[in-house]
């Protein structure tokens, strides 16, 4: 690893610090694309190069998360029964996403991250008021749909905000209240999905150095430290936004990162 790589992994965290705490996510949507790209151009084996962006996200997420639930926590806005009831499935889910995703082709993993935040930024943009008012599902449905959340977020890295948030909101969730209980569900997601991936890159040869299965180290604690700092400035933002304006803004910022994803995939095929 060459030292011009800090300053990098610095801005990255500053970027996903800030972001976290805007729009409730771990960051991984932001994280996962950069890395991608500099362990391309370090010469990494192409086979190791996205797990190791994903896990290396992962890892950040228990720490991005913590800080941005704890700016929102400040202000009264984390739901914190509902992170109860959704933690248990987020668990199962995110244990077993990575072990997909270590086992997929670079190209396929890559076309699934990009699907994913584009039908999450879709849905956002064309969401309507409802008519009729929708409430949360009962707690074995609420297990599923955790589960569900878990292995995604598991598989792409990140807190789990693209499909936590927009369930959440459809089922009369306010988006403020969503955003912040969405930082909160992303510590047992990163914690879960860490462990899970230093476990599947421990069976392989062939990393880099400074990894620790498939989390690369020097990229976790700068890109730490920084998020760390960035992440109240996030929360501040968002309670001055208005609802609608966070939604805009969360669904371009996935519709830009999904589009570079989709070209990855084609320049790896």
């Amino acid at each position: 690893m060459t030292l011009w790589l800090v300053p990098v992994f610095l801005l990255l965290g500053a970027a996903v610090g800030f972001m976290s705490g805007l729009f409730g996510i771990g960051g991984g949507f932001t994280i996962v694309p950069v890395l991608t790209e500099v362990f391309t151009r370090q010469g990494y084996g192409t086979e190791h190069v996205l797990p190791l962006a994903i896990g290396t996200s992962a890892a950040t997420i228990v720490f991005t998360t913590f800080a941005s639930a704890r700016a929102h926590h400040a202000r009264g806005a984390v739901a914190w029964p509902l992170v109860r009831a959704l933690a248990p499935g987020l668990v199962v889910g995110s244990l077993i996403g990575p072990q997909i995703a270590s086992a997929l082709p670079m190209p396929v993993m890559a076309v699934i991250f990009g699907a994913f935040t584009w039908f999450t930024a879709i849905r956002m943009l064309r969401a309507r008021e409802p008519t009729v008012a929708r409430v949360l599902p009962g707690k074995p449905v609420m297990f599923w749909v955790a589960s569900a959340i878990g292995v995604v977020a598991g598989m792409v890295g990140t807190g789990g905000a693209f499909l936590a948030v927009p369930f959440m909101t459809r089922c009369g969730v306010k988006p403020h209240t969503a955003v912040a209980t969405s930082a909160a569900l992303g510590l047992p997601i990163g914690v879960a999905a860490t462990l899970s991936f230093i476990a599947a890159g421990l069976r392989k040869t062939g990393l880099p150095p400074y990894s620790v299965g498939y989390v690369f180290l020097p990229a976790l604690v700068a890109i730490v430290v920084a998020s760390v700092m960035f992440a109240p400035l996030g929360a501040r933002v968002a309670h001055a936004w208005s609802a609608a304006r966070l939604r805009t803004a969360f669904a371009c910022m996935l519709l830009v990162l999904g589009a570079f994803m989709w070209w990855k995939a084609l320049g790896a095929t």
